[in-house]
């Protein structure tokens, strides 16, 4: 990953889903919903190509749990170091981006 190069909207959220606790790939498109209020849905076709890349990336792995009740098929995913990383330094990048738009008078001011 080459530095202060944005992400894509599906990495930063899934990143952001996986941020406090790994999940299973229904667990993050089940978050990323939540956080977003509703704003994105992952399909499984973006969901899963997503993971695949960013894996290679070395932003995520993929972590089975051979659970009694879980399906041994399923993969939990955790974020990696790089991972982190990146969700910080994409954050940082966005809430500079806030601060302009209030400065411009886009969005009000704090409160």
């Amino acid at each position: 990953m080459v530095k202060n190069t944005p992400l894509k909207p599906a990495v930063f959220h899934i990143l952001l889903a996986l941020s406090e606790e790994e999940r299973h790939g229904l667990g993050i498109a089940d978050e990323v919903e939540s956080i977003t209020e509703g704003a994105m849905k992952l399909g499984p076709g973006t969901l899963y190509r997503s993971l695949k890349l960013m894996a290679q990336d070395g932003l995520v792995q993929p972590v089975i749990h051979p659970g009694a009740d879980e399906d041994p098929r399923r993969k939990h995913y955790r974020m990696t170091k790089k991972g982190r990383e990146a969700l910080e330094e994409e954050a940082t990048r966005f809430e500079r981006v806030v601060r302009a738009a209030r400065r411009k008078k886009v969005l009000p001011a704090s409160s």
